[in-house]
């Protein structure tokens, strides 16, 4: 688990921690109009070869892929802190960004392969904080890199973590004997990563390096087009499709994928130009502009918690969107008003405020996709929700960067007029952003001037973007929660890259969530009324349950499983024994059941059936034999595999 969770840290900390270094790593190798594809590239490589991973780790094992995973992102990572222009940066943040899509998806899906199904929600849950923690400590850590090593550093530092990650997983891993046969959807893989690569290309590039009417521009929307038709044709004849075309004709699906859409653009696209105006225009330190950050990630952590929670409480989930569109859509018009003479409580203010309205939206559209489609659609809706965020992601920073740089080139040549700049400054500034330090005062409050305008531009037309989520939002059903649904996870509202879900994979990881709640309330005592059995203690309770389902064992075995010693356990088992429910096993110290035992395990664990069916009754269990056997074999798991204290303390 270590491992797995040290693989994670690196892919999740890949999305964040590249942004505080950003404005040092183009004052080494030049290319400000290039910046943003440092982030794209990596978001966008990630997303798309994530589905790819997912099918073939369940066609072929997870091991040897998931090592290999790590091996093609220590080898971007390393190449990355080698790049000799940004170029060549970009295109081994490409490459980095496949390894870490592997990493990110075969990381959670080990899981499902050694960790015991019981203890299966408290490991996820720690997934889910490796995701906020990388969130906040990120940018705080590219700016540490940057300020008492270089920039290199900020790839090199994923060497010898990754070495120990891939030393453990290679050594303790076991290799998963039994695989399950895909057919991978190798065209809508192509043609899906096709149209969005060529989209955020021609976002990137139009107005800027190529105008809207030239024939570049005209190509790329072209071949969009062309792409998403032979993406739809792919898929209509699938067998398995990425993405299939019945949940476009879902409003919830449709809806909450365009609002994630909207979510991942404001995001990504100020999380990449904050720190350059922090750097740049009020000269603070990268690890400093890494601090200013956390107000903004605190605020997303602190209000995806909390929604989550509510959620799950009230049932209701419509609000929270519609109330966190509208408070992103305020703090980038907050961000917008940023200047030279902006203070930094001001500019903490504005990012919380930014924070907030996104950590509103974020954990609450996995929920309203898994509550709106059917049993056969659960997993592959679930990943489709964030692919979109992440999509998002990447077009954001695009678009970011083409209005950034649209709007600098313009400023620069305005203030060329006025201003007198030496020979060549306009092109030397778009290459090393640090330049104005060697302008006389009058020329860098100029600069300074233009420079911070051109970021508070990224926000103003940012503004409103989040007001066409907020419409959206209010086209979200309201439909009463699964109960599974309900027991949502913090990684799901976190994960910027997809990972690749099955639909039985989702209902157990709700019901395990729902079952591990359920066993700290006095569940055998609860048990033990319910069968008609409230004469005996809880504790003998779970004693017939551990024997029914795990067979004859030991006191001692008992004991330790129950966290007691012999002498406590004792009072339980003569009680079973006095009752004729429980014998020793022939000459030796196992317990065992007595054929009157045996039939009381049957009602008890047709009872703990019972209750987890009626959690699934409107996934229609009847439908579905996986669904079936996982009610048949989840009970036995459950029960007895963990003891609310014997004496029902």
């Amino acid at each position: 688990m270590g491992a797995l969770m040290l693989s994670m840290l690196l892919a999740a900390l890949d999305q964040t921690i590249v942004a505080t270094a950003l404005p040092t790593v183009v004052g080494d190798l030049g290319g400000l109009d290039h910046l943003s594809w440092v982030v794209t590239s990596y978001m966008l490589s990630s997303t798309i070869s994530t589905p790819l991973w997912g099918k073939l780790g369940d066609q072929y094992g997870r091991k040897r892929l998931f090592e290999a995973a790590i091996v093609i992102f220590l080898v971007g990572s390393a190449l990355c802190g080698l790049s000799q222009n940004m170029e060549q940066l970009i295109g081994f943040r490409a490459l980095q960004g496949i390894g870490g899509g592997g990493l990110m998806v075969l990381a959670q899906a080990i899981v499902a392969d050694v960790v015991p199904a019981r203890d299966r929600g408290r490991y996820q849950g720690l997934f889910g904080a490796v995701f906020a923690v990388s969130s906040v400590a990120g940018p705080l850590l590219g700016g540490l890199f940057v300020d008492h090593l270089s920039w290199h550093w900020v790839f090199y530092v994923n060497l010898p973590i990754g070495v120990v990650a891939l030393a453990v997983v290679a050594a303790v891993l076991p290799a998963r004997a039994r695989t399950t046969r895909h057919a991978i959807d190798y065209l809508g893989i192509v043609f899906l990563g096709g149209a969005s690569a060529c989209v955020v290309l021609l976002t990137t590039w139009g107005g800027g390096v190529y105008p809207w009417g030239g024939p570049v521009i005209i190509g790329l929307g072209a071949g969009t087009a062309v792409l998403v038709l032979l993406w739809w044709l792919a898929e209509r004849r699938a067998v398995e499709p990425v993405l299939p075309l019945r949940l476009f004709r879902m409003r919830a699906f449709s809806v909450a994928s365009m609002i994630g859409f909207i979510v991942g653009l404001a995001m990504f696209g100020s999380l990449t130009y904050m720190p350059l105006f922090l750097q740049v225009v009020q000269g603070v330190s990268p690890t400093m502009s890494g601090l200013h950050l956390v107000p903004m990630m605190a605020g997303m952590l602190l209000t995806s918690i909390i929604s989550g929670h509510t959620i799950a409480r009230t049932g209701r989930y419509k609000p929270f969107p519609i109330m966190g569109c509208a408070v992103a859509a305020v703090g980038l018009y907050l961000l917008s008003r940023i200047d030279t003479g902006t203070s930094t409580l001001e500019l903490s203010l504005y990012l919380l405020v930014l924070g907030v309205g996104l950590g509103l939206v974020m954990q609450v559209l996995v929920i309203v996709v898994q509550n709106a489609v059917d049993f056969d659609d659960l997993g592959v809706a679930t990943s489709g929700a964030t692919f979109f965020r992440s999509i998002g992601g990447s077009f954001g920073v695009a678009l970011a960067g083409s209005i950034f740089t649209s709007q600098l080139t313009d400023d620069l040549a305005r203030l060329s007029e006025t201003v007198r700049l030496p020979p060549g400054f306009a092109d030397a500034v778009q290459a090393d952003p640090t330049a104005v330090q060697k302008l006389p005062p009058e020329a860098s409050a100029a600069f300074m001037d233009a420079y911070s305008d051109a970021i508070a531009q990224v926000f103003l037309l940012g503004a409103p973007i989040p007001l066409i989520a907020f419409l959206l939002a209010w086209l979200l059903p309201q439909v009463p929660l699964r109960q599974t649904t309900t027991a949502a996870d913090l990684g799901e509202g976190y994960g910027a890259v997809p990972t690749e879900r099955s639909s039985l994979g989702e209902v157990e990881r709700g019901l395990w969530r729902l079952a591990d709640a359920d066993m700290r309330r006095d569940y055998y005592r609860r048990l033990g009324d319910l069968t008609g059995l409230s004469e005996l203690s809880p504790g003998s309770i779970w004693l017939i349950t551990r024997l029914g389902t795990q067979g004859a064992q030991t006191g001692a075995e008992l004991a330790e499983r129950a966290g007691v010693t012999v002498e406590e356990g004792r009072p339980y088992a003569r009680e079973l024994m006095e009752r004729d429910l429980i014998r020793h096993a022939g000459e030796g110290t196992r317990l065992e059941l007595t054929p009157e035992g045996e039939r009381v395990a049957d009602r008890l664990v047709g009872a703990a059936r019972d209750s987890l069916t009626r959690l699934v009754d409107d996934w229609r269990p009847g439908d579905h034999p996986e669904l079936r056997e996982l009610l048949d074999r989840l009970p036995r798991e459950l029960l007895g595999a963990a003891a609310d204290r014997p004496a029902g303390r």
